[in-house]
């Protein structure tokens, strides 16, 4: 399958140097996030193999960044979850879920910075992404599982028209939170379920 020609190719050696083909440079890992921050697209090949390893090359930043910030991104409560969904039935639907959120996290981002009142704005944004995200996870569930997405919590809620303001922000927050426990619930019965 033929690449974008704006791709830039970098080859890994077994010796662990990457080198860029479009520059004719040698480059690091901090070289390759700040190309991914620059919006410059890029594939790692083994220089031996041609095997596309670039999943693994972004593993490797994002783990680099991690210990070099010493602010974490990814809290370990939500690593633990992503290693739960291995192996599991529903381990086709996180990839997908988790890109479109990236997605529309993405979007709002200038909202994020624009905010008059960073808190309250960022509160209202994260709960207005939590109720999009529950519902493209019922989404997905109910593509690859109709009984699944029924148990998970059958129709979704009716959308507001209006945006919700005060005492109905904080309904609407908390009867999302008891729709999450309840879908959570109902799938570590059915994990349960499957496992005896």
């Amino acid at each position: 399958m033929a690449k974008n020609a704006d791709t830039t190719i970098i080859k890994k050696y077994a010796n662990r140097r990457l080198y860029n083909t479009g520059t004719s440079m040698y480059v690091t890992l901090e070289n390759l996030a700040s190309m991914v921050k620059g919006g410059e697209d890029f594939t790692v090949q083994d220089a031996k193999t041609g095997e596309d390893i670039t999943h693994q090359v972004l593993t490797q930043i994002i783990f680099e960044q991690e210990n070099k910030s010493g602010q974490t991104l990814m809290p370990a409560t939500f690593l633990r979850q992503l290693i739960r969904f291995y192996g599991d039935q529903m381990q086709m639907v996180i990839p997908a879920y988790l890109e479109q959120s990236m997605a529309a996290l993405s979007r709002e981002q200038e909202t994020f910075r624009d905010a008059g009142n960073p808190v309250a704005q960022t509160t209202r944004l994260i709960e207005e992404q939590v109720r999009r995200n529950t519902e493209m996870f019922r989404q997905a569930m109910g593509m690859f599982n109709p009984f699944l997405a029924a148990a998970a919590g059958g129709e979704a809620p009716p959308r507001r028209e209006e945006p919700a303001t005060g005492d109905a922000q904080a309904d609407d927050l908390a009867a999302m939170r008891r729709e999450i426990a309840e879908m959570r619930r109902k799938l570590d019965e059915l994990a349960l379920q499957k496992a005896q």
